[in-house]
């Protein structure tokens, strides 16, 4: 049975132990945020799931706690970014602030990422864009677990995309999604709970169909559209990367090593509305549109359509309310890491 945890007390734990890792008490608060921010909108495969091994880049694997980003070229609204080896959030943070800050000079912000690590779910960083009224864009270069389509090996990364568009009345919409199934991390989430994958997820390590999350662990993950995925998987690697000098696919490492602290890459848009169209009249426009889909006639059995993002503000709303749902292993691991760094965590997470 899940555990019910209140964000606040959780965030605030979570941000000692990054503190107790180093990091300075804002970036601690950023990261903290962040992952707390992805299991609100149910997204666990980004949330607190990932402390122990954040812990482990900041404490033991190379990542620099106080590492600080910092621009290192550009012209006009293009900039590159040097992440500093800081731990991506800190880095995909700064990017788009730097683009929302070009954006409202030049209309377009656009800003290529190196010397940085994983940085979390990508609608966080679109939602930075949204809220000064831009479309938001955020993609990343991920450790390679596909196969090019056809194939056995594994070549690229899943590259997950994120993009916001603001609305008026109507929540935003955030589409986050990777050009897989699903992620490592959801993967593992299964694998706790003892359950199996859903078809259409993974292969095994030979490229045949599996829903066995630890063969799925040693094999590669599916991209989504068959072909379609895996080149969109591609060039969001490419953008990742290629345009800031970051390591792309095989470059970055493996699963079984890890990648080398600071060659991760991202790359991150913002889009000025105002530049193109009048805002009002530009957020009413995508009112409509969610309402239109939202208001969709239903197929027999079927949940009633959203439009991307409308599932998990549904679930923040509650999840605020009612606490967030967190596994018992995931809450255990939560607890044994901020013990060793000397955080108190309530017993019941220990114990639950």
């Amino acid at each position: 049975m899940p555990h019910s945890v209140q964000a606040d007390p959780l965030r605030h734990i979570v941000t000692a132990v990054f503190t107790a890792c180093g990091m300075s008490e804002e970036d601690a608060v950023l990261l903290a945020d962040t992952l707390v921010d992805a299991d609100l909108g149910g997204v666990h495969s980004h949330g607190v799931l990932r402390v122990p091994e954040y812990v482990e880049k900041l404490t033991a694997k190379g990542v620099d706690p106080r590492g600080r980003p910092h621009v290192v070229a550009g012209r006009g609204a293009c900039l590159v970014v040097d992440g500093g080896n800081s731990m991506g959030q800190i880095g995909m943070h700064f990017a788009m602030k730097s683009a929302i800050a070009a954006a409202h000079e030049h209309g377009v912000g656009i800003v290529a990422i190196r010397g940085s690590n994983h940085s979390g779910a990508m609608a966080y960083y679109a939602r930075l864009a949204v809220e000064a009224d831009m479309i938001g864009w955020a993609t990343t270069n991920a450790l390679p677990t596909m196969a090019p389509w056809g194939g056995v090996e594994r070549l690229l990364g899943i590259n997950p995309l994120g993009l916001g568009v603001p609305a008026d009345a109507e929540p935003p919409i955030l589409y986050d999604a990777a050009f897989s199934g699903s992620s490592h991390g959801k993967i593992r989430i299964h694998q706790q709970k003892g359950e199996p994958l859903p078809e259409g997820w993974a292969l095994d390590s030979q490229g045949q169909p599996t829903t066995d999350p630890a063969l799925a662990l040693e094999g590669l993950l599916q991209p989504i559209g068959a072909f379609k995925g895996a080149g969109l998987a591609m060039m969001m690697g490419i953008l990742s990367s290629m345009l800031s000098g970051a390591a792309y696919g095989t470059e970055l490492g493996d699963m079984e090593a890890g990648p080398t602290a600071g060659s991760d890459g991202h790359f991150v848009m913002a889009i000025d509305v105002s530049a193109f169209e009048d805002v009002t009249r530009f957020k009413t426009r995508v009112d409509a549109a969610i309402r239109q889909v939202r208001d969709c006639r239903r197929g027999q059995g079927m949940p009633q359509p959203q439009a991307p993002g409308g599932i998990e503000h549904e679930r923040r709303v509650r999840y605020r309310a009612e606490g967030i749902p967190l596994n018992a292993v995931t809450l255990r691991d939560l607890a044994v890491t901020a013990q060793r760094l000397q955080v108190e965590v309530p017993t019941a997470w220990v114990t639950h």
